[in-house]
Protein backbone atom coordinates (compact mmCIF):
# COMPACT_ATOMS: atom_id res chain seq x y z
CA UNK A 1 0.00 0.00 0.00
CA UNK A 2 1.82 3.42 -0.95
CA UNK A 3 2.30 5.75 1.58
CA UNK A 4 0.33 8.34 2.79
CA UNK A 5 2.34 11.06 5.12
CA UNK A 6 0.61 13.58 4.63
CA UNK A 7 4.02 15.94 5.62
CA UNK A 8 6.14 13.47 3.23
CA UNK A 9 4.20 12.46 0.64
CA UNK A 10 5.78 12.66 -2.74
CA UNK A 11 5.24 11.06 -6.04
CA UNK A 12 7.55 9.74 -8.91
CA UNK A 13 7.44 10.77 -12.54
CA UNK A 14 4.67 8.79 -14.42
CA UNK A 15 5.59 6.27 -16.87
CA UNK A 16 7.00 7.33 -20.31
CA UNK A 17 3.48 8.03 -22.59
CA UNK A 18 5.53 8.97 -25.73
CA UNK A 19 3.82 7.51 -28.96
CA UNK A 20 6.59 5.97 -31.54
CA UNK A 21 6.10 6.81 -34.78
CA UNK A 22 8.58 3.51 -36.17
CA UNK A 23 5.99 1.12 -33.93
CA UNK A 24 2.40 2.40 -35.49
CA UNK A 25 3.09 4.11 -38.95
CA UNK A 26 0.61 6.51 -40.11
CA UNK A 27 -1.05 6.40 -36.44
CA UNK A 28 -3.33 2.99 -36.94
CA UNK A 29 -4.51 3.78 -33.85
CA UNK A 30 -6.97 6.80 -34.33
CA UNK A 31 -7.28 6.91 -38.01
CA UNK A 32 -7.49 10.48 -37.91
CA UNK A 33 -4.48 11.48 -39.65
CA UNK A 34 -3.74 13.92 -36.98
CA UNK A 35 -1.26 11.72 -34.83
CA UNK A 36 -3.90 11.06 -32.32
CA UNK A 37 -2.23 8.57 -29.44
CA UNK A 38 -5.11 8.79 -26.61
CA UNK A 39 -8.83 8.13 -26.55
CA UNK A 40 -9.59 11.64 -25.77
CA UNK A 41 -7.36 12.95 -29.45
CA UNK A 42 -9.74 10.42 -31.33
CA UNK A 43 -13.01 10.91 -29.81
CA UNK A 44 -15.38 12.35 -29.41
CA UNK A 45 -16.25 13.74 -32.79
CA UNK A 46 -19.41 15.17 -33.68
CA UNK A 47 -21.57 14.31 -36.69
CA UNK A 48 -19.20 11.59 -37.56
CA UNK A 49 -21.32 9.80 -40.53
CA UNK A 50 -19.20 7.00 -40.92
CA UNK A 51 -19.15 6.25 -37.15
CA UNK A 52 -22.87 6.01 -37.82
CA UNK A 53 -22.80 3.79 -40.59
CA UNK A 54 -21.11 1.40 -38.50
CA UNK A 55 -23.59 1.07 -35.74
CA UNK A 56 -26.10 1.04 -38.02
CA UNK A 57 -24.85 -1.59 -40.57
CA UNK A 58 -23.77 -3.52 -37.25
CA UNK A 59 -26.74 -3.57 -35.21
CA UNK A 60 -29.03 -6.91 -35.16
CA UNK A 61 -26.21 -9.11 -36.79
CA UNK A 62 -24.46 -12.48 -35.15
CA UNK A 63 -20.96 -13.82 -35.24
CA UNK A 64 -19.12 -10.13 -36.68
CA UNK A 65 -15.95 -10.47 -37.32
CA UNK A 66 -14.00 -7.48 -37.58
CA UNK A 67 -10.21 -6.11 -38.39
CA UNK A 68 -8.44 -3.18 -38.46
CA UNK A 69 -10.57 -1.03 -36.28
CA UNK A 70 -9.65 1.98 -35.09
CA UNK A 71 -10.58 3.79 -31.85
CA UNK A 72 -12.38 6.17 -33.69
CA UNK A 73 -15.44 3.43 -34.45
CA UNK A 74 -15.20 1.41 -31.02
CA UNK A 75 -17.93 3.11 -29.42
CA UNK A 76 -19.82 2.48 -32.83
CA UNK A 77 -18.94 -1.11 -32.48
CA UNK A 78 -20.19 -1.63 -28.65
CA UNK A 79 -23.20 0.29 -29.50
CA UNK A 80 -24.16 -1.95 -32.13
CA UNK A 81 -23.28 -5.06 -29.62
CA UNK A 82 -25.64 -3.91 -27.12
CA UNK A 83 -28.53 -4.16 -29.81
CA UNK A 84 -27.38 -7.57 -31.02
CA UNK A 85 -27.23 -11.38 -29.55
CA UNK A 86 -25.42 -14.59 -30.13
CA UNK A 87 -22.15 -15.76 -30.19
CA UNK A 88 -19.15 -13.08 -29.23
CA UNK A 89 -18.20 -10.70 -31.48
CA UNK A 90 -14.38 -11.33 -32.73
CA UNK A 91 -12.64 -7.77 -33.11
CA UNK A 92 -8.94 -6.90 -34.29
CA UNK A 93 -8.14 -3.21 -33.53
CA UNK A 94 -5.31 -1.53 -34.98
CA UNK A 95 -1.88 -1.62 -33.07
CA UNK A 96 -1.84 0.73 -30.24
CA UNK A 97 -5.59 0.50 -29.44
CA UNK A 98 -5.80 -1.77 -26.74
CA UNK A 99 -3.13 0.08 -25.03
CA UNK A 100 -4.75 3.57 -25.26
CA UNK A 101 -7.72 1.83 -24.19
CA UNK A 102 -5.70 1.12 -20.55
CA UNK A 103 -5.36 5.18 -20.33
CA UNK A 104 -9.43 5.90 -20.88
CA UNK A 105 -11.56 5.19 -18.49
CA UNK A 106 -15.02 5.88 -20.13
CA UNK A 107 -14.08 3.68 -23.16
CA UNK A 108 -11.96 1.38 -21.53
CA UNK A 109 -14.29 0.11 -18.79
CA UNK A 110 -16.58 -0.36 -21.34
CA UNK A 111 -15.16 -2.43 -23.66
CA UNK A 112 -13.14 -4.56 -20.76
CA UNK A 113 -16.95 -4.64 -19.07
CA UNK A 114 -18.51 -6.33 -22.90
CA UNK A 115 -15.36 -8.72 -22.74
CA UNK A 116 -15.78 -10.12 -19.21
CA UNK A 117 -19.64 -10.81 -20.53
CA UNK A 118 -18.12 -12.43 -23.42
CA UNK A 119 -20.45 -9.94 -26.04
CA UNK A 120 -16.89 -8.72 -27.42
CA UNK A 121 -13.02 -10.61 -27.94
CA UNK A 122 -10.63 -8.54 -28.43
CA UNK A 123 -6.98 -8.80 -30.20
CA UNK A 124 -4.49 -6.45 -32.29
CA UNK A 125 -3.64 -7.44 -35.45
CA UNK A 126 -2.96 -5.02 -38.83
CA UNK A 127 -4.83 -3.03 -40.79
CA UNK A 128 -7.26 -4.67 -43.38
CA UNK A 129 -5.71 -4.96 -47.23
CA UNK A 130 -4.21 -2.10 -48.90
CA UNK A 131 -6.13 1.08 -51.20
CA UNK A 132 -8.66 0.97 -48.49
CA UNK A 133 -9.53 2.24 -45.26
CA UNK A 134 -7.87 -0.81 -43.75
CA UNK A 135 -11.64 -1.92 -41.59
CA UNK A 136 -13.80 -4.92 -42.42
CA UNK A 137 -16.62 -5.94 -40.63
CA UNK A 138 -17.78 -9.32 -42.09
CA UNK A 139 -20.59 -12.06 -41.07
CA UNK A 140 -21.98 -15.29 -42.51
CA UNK A 141 -24.54 -13.18 -44.85
CA UNK A 142 -22.73 -9.29 -45.61
CA UNK A 143 -19.69 -7.61 -45.39
CA UNK A 144 -18.57 -4.06 -44.95
CA UNK A 145 -15.30 -2.53 -45.73
CA UNK A 146 -14.15 0.98 -44.66
CA UNK A 147 -13.06 2.97 -48.04
CA UNK A 148 -12.10 6.26 -49.43
CA UNK A 149 -9.32 8.82 -48.64
CA UNK A 150 -8.48 10.21 -44.90
CA UNK A 151 -11.45 12.41 -44.02
CA UNK A 152 -14.00 10.65 -46.47
CA UNK A 153 -13.94 7.72 -45.22
CA UNK A 154 -17.74 5.72 -46.12
CA UNK A 155 -19.02 2.04 -45.73
CA UNK A 156 -19.00 -0.06 -49.25
CA UNK A 157 -21.31 -3.15 -48.15
CA UNK A 158 -21.84 -6.61 -49.86
CA UNK A 159 -24.53 -8.42 -48.89
CA UNK A 160 -26.46 -11.80 -49.74
CA UNK A 161 -30.02 -11.11 -50.83
CA UNK A 162 -31.85 -14.81 -50.19
CA UNK A 163 -34.46 -14.19 -53.03
CA UNK A 164 -31.63 -12.78 -55.57
CA UNK A 165 -28.63 -12.99 -54.32
CA UNK A 166 -26.07 -13.98 -57.33
CA UNK A 167 -23.40 -16.59 -56.29
CA UNK A 168 -21.06 -13.64 -56.74
CA UNK A 169 -22.15 -11.98 -53.89
CA UNK A 170 -22.46 -14.91 -51.97
CA UNK A 171 -18.79 -15.87 -52.74
CA UNK A 172 -17.62 -12.43 -51.82
CA UNK A 173 -18.99 -12.18 -48.52
CA UNK A 174 -17.91 -15.85 -47.53
CA UNK A 175 -14.73 -14.69 -49.02
CA UNK A 176 -14.42 -11.70 -46.51
CA UNK A 177 -15.98 -13.59 -43.89
CA UNK A 178 -12.85 -16.18 -44.00
CA UNK A 179 -10.10 -13.55 -44.31
CA UNK A 180 -11.45 -11.46 -41.46
CA UNK A 181 -11.59 -14.48 -39.64
CA UNK A 182 -7.85 -15.67 -40.51
CA UNK A 183 -6.72 -12.22 -39.58
CA UNK A 184 -8.51 -12.55 -36.37
CA UNK A 185 -7.55 -15.81 -35.65
CA UNK A 186 -2.96 -14.77 -36.29
CA UNK A 187 -4.04 -11.52 -34.28
CA UNK A 188 -2.31 -11.03 -30.72
CA UNK A 189 -4.06 -11.52 -27.83
CA UNK A 190 -4.17 -8.30 -25.81
CA UNK A 191 -5.54 -7.80 -22.53
CA UNK A 192 -7.44 -4.61 -22.27
CA UNK A 193 -6.24 -2.94 -19.46
CA UNK A 194 -9.28 -1.58 -17.78
CA UNK A 195 -11.56 -3.19 -15.06
CA UNK A 196 -14.97 -3.92 -16.09
CA UNK A 197 -17.62 -1.27 -14.74
CA UNK A 198 -18.79 -4.54 -13.05
CA UNK A 199 -15.18 -5.02 -11.40
CA UNK A 200 -14.61 -1.24 -10.68
CA UNK A 201 -18.16 -0.32 -9.32
CA UNK A 202 -17.74 -3.68 -7.30
CA UNK A 203 -14.53 -2.66 -5.56
CA UNK A 204 -15.24 1.15 -5.07
CA UNK A 205 -18.32 -0.15 -2.91
CA UNK A 206 -15.86 -2.64 -0.63
CA UNK A 207 -13.11 0.31 0.09
CA UNK A 208 -14.47 3.64 -0.31
CA UNK A 209 -18.96 3.14 -0.24
CA UNK A 210 -22.17 2.86 -2.22
CA UNK A 211 -22.78 6.96 -2.45
CA UNK A 212 -18.79 6.86 -4.09
CA UNK A 213 -20.10 3.62 -6.46
CA UNK A 214 -23.43 5.22 -7.09
CA UNK A 215 -21.95 8.28 -8.03
CA UNK A 216 -18.91 6.99 -10.26
CA UNK A 217 -22.08 4.44 -11.93
CA UNK A 218 -24.17 7.86 -12.78
CA UNK A 219 -21.00 9.53 -14.28
CA UNK A 220 -19.89 7.08 -16.33
CA UNK A 221 -23.36 6.40 -17.71
CA UNK A 222 -23.32 9.95 -18.87
CA UNK A 223 -20.14 10.72 -20.32
CA UNK A 224 -18.96 10.59 -23.84
CA UNK A 225 -16.47 7.94 -24.26
CA UNK A 226 -13.92 10.36 -25.17
CA UNK A 227 -14.41 12.43 -21.87
CA UNK A 228 -11.98 12.34 -19.04
CA UNK A 229 -8.79 10.42 -20.44
CA UNK A 230 -5.32 10.46 -19.24
CA UNK A 231 -3.69 13.24 -20.72
CA UNK A 232 -6.73 16.15 -20.71
CA UNK A 233 -7.10 18.46 -17.95
CA UNK A 234 -9.09 17.63 -15.93
CA UNK A 235 -8.09 14.11 -15.90
CA UNK A 236 -9.93 10.55 -15.25
CA UNK A 237 -7.91 11.01 -11.90
CA UNK A 238 -9.05 14.81 -11.30
CA UNK A 239 -12.60 13.42 -11.68
CA UNK A 240 -12.00 10.35 -9.02
CA UNK A 241 -10.87 12.74 -6.56
CA UNK A 242 -13.17 15.41 -6.99
CA UNK A 243 -16.01 12.27 -6.51
CA UNK A 244 -14.14 10.94 -3.34
CA UNK A 245 -13.72 14.25 -1.89
CA UNK A 246 -17.92 14.50 -2.27
CA UNK A 247 -17.85 12.12 0.29
CA UNK A 248 -15.02 12.71 2.62
CA UNK A 249 -13.08 9.75 1.69
CA UNK A 250 -9.46 9.26 2.99
CA UNK A 251 -7.21 9.32 0.08
CA UNK A 252 -5.03 6.72 1.34
CA UNK A 253 -8.19 4.73 0.56
CA UNK A 254 -8.93 6.43 -3.08
CA UNK A 255 -5.47 5.06 -4.09
CA UNK A 256 -5.76 1.96 -2.32
CA UNK A 257 -8.99 1.49 -4.63
CA UNK A 258 -7.39 2.92 -7.93
CA UNK A 259 -3.92 1.24 -7.53
CA UNK A 260 -2.02 -1.38 -8.69
CA UNK A 261 -3.52 -3.80 -5.92
CA UNK A 262 -6.51 -2.16 -6.49
CA UNK A 263 -8.41 -2.12 -9.63
CA UNK A 264 -5.35 -1.29 -11.45
CA UNK A 265 -6.49 2.40 -13.08
CA UNK A 266 -3.10 3.70 -12.68
CA UNK A 267 -0.36 3.80 -9.87
CA UNK A 268 -1.92 5.57 -6.48
CA UNK A 269 1.04 7.62 -6.30
CA UNK A 270 0.03 9.37 -10.11
CA UNK A 271 -2.90 11.09 -7.82
CA UNK A 272 -1.54 13.41 -5.73
CA UNK A 273 -0.87 15.97 -9.02
CA UNK A 274 -4.72 15.88 -9.90
CA UNK A 275 -5.54 16.47 -6.20
CA UNK A 276 -3.83 19.07 -5.67
CA UNK A 277 -4.87 20.84 -8.53
CA UNK A 278 -7.95 20.28 -7.41
CA UNK A 279 -6.55 22.21 -3.96
CA UNK A 280 -5.49 24.90 -6.11
CA UNK A 281 -8.73 25.50 -7.64
CA UNK A 282 -10.60 25.92 -4.20
CA UNK A 283 -12.60 23.33 -5.26
CA UNK A 284 -11.48 20.57 -2.57
CA UNK A 285 -9.37 20.94 0.59
CA UNK A 286 -6.86 18.09 2.29
CA UNK A 287 -7.61 17.88 5.91
CA UNK A 288 -4.43 16.41 7.98
CA UNK A 289 -6.08 13.35 10.26
CA UNK A 290 -5.69 12.67 13.06
CA UNK A 291 -5.16 16.20 14.43
CA UNK A 292 -3.16 15.17 17.32
CA UNK A 293 -0.56 12.35 17.98
CA UNK A 294 -0.06 9.53 15.14
CA UNK A 295 0.82 9.37 11.85
CA UNK A 296 -1.08 11.84 9.82
CA UNK A 297 -3.26 11.31 6.61
CA UNK A 298 -5.00 13.07 4.14
CA UNK A 299 -9.24 13.09 4.30
CA UNK A 300 -10.56 14.73 0.82
CA UNK A 301 -13.27 17.44 1.44
CA UNK A 302 -14.77 19.16 -1.28
CA UNK A 303 -15.31 23.56 -0.40
CA UNK A 304 -16.69 24.44 -3.81
CA UNK A 305 -20.89 24.94 -3.39
CA UNK A 306 -21.26 24.12 -7.34
CA UNK A 307 -19.13 20.62 -6.83
CA UNK A 308 -20.95 19.77 -3.43
CA UNK A 309 -24.79 20.54 -4.61
CA UNK A 310 -24.11 19.33 -8.24
CA UNK A 311 -25.78 16.00 -9.37
CA UNK A 312 -23.53 13.07 -10.09
CA UNK A 313 -24.15 13.77 -13.70
CA UNK A 314 -22.87 17.48 -13.66
CA UNK A 315 -19.70 16.93 -11.80
CA UNK A 316 -17.80 16.75 -15.28
CA UNK A 317 -19.18 20.01 -15.87
CA UNK A 318 -17.88 21.68 -12.63
CA UNK A 319 -15.16 20.52 -12.79
CA UNK A 320 -14.59 21.52 -16.96
CA UNK A 321 -15.76 25.46 -16.03
CA UNK A 322 -13.02 25.49 -12.99
CA UNK A 323 -10.14 24.49 -15.44
CA UNK A 324 -11.16 26.36 -17.67
CA UNK A 325 -10.35 29.43 -15.95
CA UNK A 326 -6.57 31.25 -15.49
CA UNK A 327 -4.05 30.40 -13.20
CA UNK A 328 -1.03 32.24 -11.25
CA UNK A 329 2.39 30.59 -11.72
CA UNK A 330 1.65 28.03 -8.73
CA UNK A 331 -1.37 26.41 -10.56
CA UNK A 332 -3.74 28.76 -8.23
CA UNK A 333 -6.78 30.21 -10.11
CA UNK A 334 -6.06 34.27 -10.66
CA UNK A 335 -8.42 36.30 -8.10
CA UNK A 336 -9.32 38.35 -10.71
CA UNK A 337 -10.87 35.44 -12.67
CA UNK A 338 -12.65 33.43 -9.88
CA UNK A 339 -14.18 37.12 -8.82
CA UNK A 340 -15.56 37.56 -12.14
CA UNK A 341 -18.31 40.01 -12.44
CA UNK A 342 -18.42 39.89 -8.51
CA UNK A 343 -16.01 42.91 -8.98
CA UNK A 344 -16.75 45.93 -7.44
CA UNK A 345 -19.19 47.92 -9.46
CA UNK A 346 -16.26 50.62 -10.00
CA UNK A 347 -13.60 47.85 -11.02
CA UNK A 348 -15.99 46.98 -14.24
CA UNK A 349 -15.23 48.28 -17.23
CA UNK A 350 -18.37 50.55 -18.53
CA UNK A 351 -19.98 49.82 -21.60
Amino acid sequence: MPADDADTEADSEPASDEFDPASHPGDLASDGGDGAREVSDALPRSDDQLAEAVETALSGRSEVVAVGVPIRLLPAVLAARVRSSGAPWRIACRPGVVDALSRALVLGTAVAEAVERDELRVRTGEPFGHGTGGTLFASHDRADVVVGPRGERSLATTAVDSDTGTDSCAEAVAGAHAAAAARFDAATVDPVGMPSRRRLLAAARATLDDRFADDLATVLASLPPGEFGRTTEPSDRTLLVALAARHDHLFRDLRTWVGVDGVGIAPGQEFTGDRQALVNRELIESIKVPMGPGRPMLRLRAVDDGLLRARAEEVPSVLRGRFELPTDADGRVRNDAARGERRPVWERRRL
